[in-house]
């Protein structure tokens, strides 16, 4: 294949968010919830105590700037009340209670900050890793874009092309909806790009403010664990199709694999009050599944290999460390321990979404590989759909 990846760069959100201040958020907010009484050990079951958001927690939390008479205004409510017999006093007195209620954030208020902190944050970078490569924005042939958490058109493709600035005959290659697989499957792409064209730079930047899920009304067990797993993160690297200095990491094969009929096991969902994460709890056994599909592609593309064969590293991001877990108990019993290091590492700040796999190949670099260390990098996202790359070090 021959695609070769420069250090990545990564943007972790500036805003730290503890573990101890979502769960007091939560507490004053739900304090009948039959979870309540469970809530410190689901915390503690994460393993995060903070994590970075692109905004502030108040911007997740807090109340609109609008009131509980903002449908459908003071005006109509006033008149209706006077039609059903009020006397003005009471109106008066009905009004003034009403606009005192805090209304919850629109959509508008939470999705527009977001996504003008995913395009800034995106842009960084993206500068960032063109930097890291030597090269500038005017090399770059091609973009491959992912932020599913904040749906935009024109997307973060076209809002780079403006703000780096890029060539007018760049090849944009939005991917809103990859979401968790953002990481691989873009690589994977790229390797295709640079394959067709050797000279070709694919430049790929995921942005996501997952912080967007944090839906403080909602009571259920679900979104509790949701508010406690997201960071925010924006990623990108620079792929080429021949070896540079700068490149640290050869792409050698790619697998892609997805699960049909599991579409509704996570999932996005657009409500009133904004963005809302589904869990079911079937989840986690369907990207097993996945994992299990992952080891047979790699034992069927090494079994003529004349070494047994395993990777030094494996970067995954499976969407939780529950399925971490599963991944060391099935993978060989000869393959050595400690190939999940780095991707537990990244899990301790929170899960980042389709930015995870390359800010564990963030770390995995600054931690310094041997040349020649065969590496597998693995998602899975909604869907169910997964895919990995596997490479060798430089």
């Amino acid at each position: 294949m021959g695609a070769y990846l420069c250090p990545p760069a990564v943007v972790h959100g500036e805003h730290v968010v503890e573990t101890g201040q979502i769960l007091a958020e939560v507490r004053d907010r739900h304090p009948r919830a039959p979870w309540l009484p469970r809530i410190d050990g689901i915390a503690a079951s994460t393993g995060i105590v903070s994590r970075g958001w692109m905004l502030p927690l108040e911007t997740a939390a807090g109340p609109s700037d609008g009131t509980g008479l903002r449908t459908p205004g003071a005006g109509p409510a006033r008149e209706a009340l006077a039609r059903a017999g009020f006397t003005d006093e009471d109106v008066h007195r009905v009004i003034a209670v009403l606009e005192a209620v805090p209304a919850p954030r629109t959509v508008q208020e939470r999705t527009a900050p977001a996504w003008a902190a995913v395009q800034t944050y995106g842009e960084r970078a993206a500068r960032r890793a063109l930097g890291v490569a030597g090269l500038d924005a005017a090399d770059v042939d091609c973009l491959i874009t992912s932020h599913s958490t904040t749906p935009a058109l024109p997307g973060l493709d076209l809002s780079l092309l403006n703000r780096l600035p890029l060539r007018r005959d760049v090849l944009l290659l939005p991917a809103t909806q990859w979401a968790c697989i953002a990481g691989t499957r873009s690589l994977a792409l790229a390797a295709d790009l640079v394959a067709a064209d050797p000279e070709r730079v694919v430049l790929v930047v995921i942005s996501e403010a997952l912080s967007t899920t944090y839906q403080p009304a909602d009571d259920t067990l679900e979104s509790l664990i949701v508010r406690l797993l997201f960071a925010d993160t924006a990623v990108a690297v620079v792929v080429t199709g021949r070896p540079a200095t700068e490149s640290v990491l050869r792409l050698d094969a790619v697998w892609h694999h997805t699960l049909p009929g599991t579409m509704n096991l996570h999932r996005l969902e657009t409500r009133e009050d904004g963005t809302h994460f589904v869990m079911d709890r079937r989840g986690p056994r369907a990207v097993q599944e996945t994992v299990a599909a992952m080891w047979t592609w790699l034992r069927l593309r090494h079994q003529d290999d004349a070494h047994p064969w395993h990777p030094d590293l494996l970067l995954a991001h499976p969407g939780g460390t529950r399925v971490l877990e599963y991944m060391e108990q099935t993978m060989p019993e000869e393959w050595p321990e400690g190939l999940l290091a780095h991707s537990r590492d990244s899990y301790t700040t929170g899960n980042r979404g389709g930015a995870a796999v390359l800010d564990i190949l963030r770390r995995a670099h600054e931690a310094g590989q041997k040349s020649g260390s065969r590496t597998v990098l693995y998602a899975a996202a909604p869907g169910l759909t997964a895919t990995a790359v596997e490479g060798e070090w430089l």
